[in-house]
């Protein structure tokens, strides 16, 4: 019987030298029988041991590595778990920031996973079907190694469609409680519904620039655009702001929003809530606002969807430039990952150009540490900002 492994074509090992996780179909030269999902010994060309890969067939990447070397993928998954575990370990005092991400896909060596941590319930996501087949031994060292009394899976993902998957929602261990978890951020608490928020519940990669926010905030009149559960606009209002209004199109969202602005004891009377279109709402409304935070959903989900996403981000920043104030300030987020960051610049230069305004860029994106970028695997840097001052 042939031995079980993928042979890569002449000079395509070259990307797993650079430690790249991502094997194209076109970089394989034989692959054997085997099940979609299982993970393979990789060899170049000249017959080299590159590492393990789990393989599908049907999936445009074809493989993603979980090992570099001779290691097997169970000894590799359980390292990189134990690794990410340990650098989260050092960011966060778990008197004051018990929500974050544990594991953050290729940024911990774990192509195809996510996993979140709100107090003592871990949401996982599953965006592949080699990692599906792993996700036993993801369990096993979990629950062994850390203190937590739920793990619940939250894979709804476009992505998935593409590995032969279907979505999937469900609890893995233990109980989730229905009535929502609550967290600390920053000192600040906020209350995640695991079973019906949006992703795995809060999205954790702001947490910086929300303490911009706060910092920015004092005495200053606050919009936040797509607020969701009001991320920014809690810390606007700890942060000292003289009024904040959140607009989201969710009558949840924003009875949500409330509730976590009551949870931290900010007033609520000077504070607003809006269920309404943004789009809308930017366009009806004044905006007679010293700060204005734009962190809209993904508009590009597929590279066909650029050129109408860059229209979107285009028209929301020129219509808050056209009405806002002179000296006041717009921090505007994209997170779709076909948009990069300097056509993400230049999408709002040309907003800019249109609304006949002079800004100026006072501030960059600041990445959540424990939203790691693998530096050998760049294409897990997806969220972008830039804080505006407008002349």
């Amino acid at each position: 019987m042939p031995i079980q492994r993928v042979l890569l074509k002449p000079g395509k090992e070259k990307p797993i030298h650079n430690r790249h996780h991502w094997i194209f179909s076109g970089a394989i030269a034989c692959l054997p029988e085997f099940d979609d999902g299982d993970c393979l010994p990789v060899y170049s060309a000249n017959e080299e041991h590159l590492g393990w890969a789990y393989f599908n067939r049907k999936a445009a990447i074809c493989g993603r590595m979980v090992s570099f070397s001779e290691e097997s993928p169970t000894e590799a998954v359980g390292r990189h778990l134990k690794a990410a575990v340990e650098l989260r370990n050092g960011f966060f005092d778990p008197e004051k920031t018990n929500g974050y991400r544990l594991v953050n896909g290729e940024g911990d060596l774990l192509p195809g996973l996510i996993v979140d941590r709100y107090q003592d319930v871990l949401v996982v996501q599953i965006s592949t079907l080699g990692m599906q087949k792993l996700i036993p031994i993801v369990m096993d060292w979990l629950t062994r190694h850390l203190s937590v009394k739920s793990i619940y899976e939250k894979s709804l993902l476009p992505s998935r469609k593409e590995e032969g998957l279907q979505d999937k929602q469900g609890t893995l261990y233990g109980e989730i409680p229905t009535g929502g978890v609550e967290i600390m951020e920053n000192g600040l608490r906020f209350s995640v519904s695991i079973l019906h928020g949006q992703k795995t519940g809060f999205f954790l990669d702001h947490r910086e620039m929300r303490q911009q926010v706060r910092k920015l905030s004092q005495g200053k009149r606050v919009l936040n655009c797509f607020a969701y559960t009001g991320g920014f606009s809690i810390y606007a209002a700890a942060g000292g702001a003289a009024a904040v209004d959140s607009v989201d199109i969710s009558a949840a969202a924003m009875q949500m929003a409330e509730h976590n602005m009551a949870l931290n004891g900010l007033e609520s009377s000077r504070h607003h809530f809006y269920a309404a279109d943004v789009f809308e709402f930017l366009r009806e409304r004044p905006l007679d606002y010293d700060l204005v935070i734009l962190d809209p959903p993904a508009f590009a989900k597929r590279q066909k969807d650029v050129v109408a996403a860059c229209r979107g981000y285009k028209d929301i920043n020129r219509i808050a430039m056209e009405k806002m104030p002179a000296g006041s300030f717009l921090l505007t987020s994209s997170c779709s990952y076909h948009v990069n960051e300097e056509l993400f610049q230049k999408v709002v230069f040309q907003a800019a150009v249109e609304a006949k305004r002079s800004v100026k860029i006072i501030g960059r994106h600041q990445m959540a540490s424990d939203h790691p970028v693998n530096i050998c695997h760049p294409e897990s840097d997806y969220l972008k900002s830039l804080l505006l001052y407008i002349d």
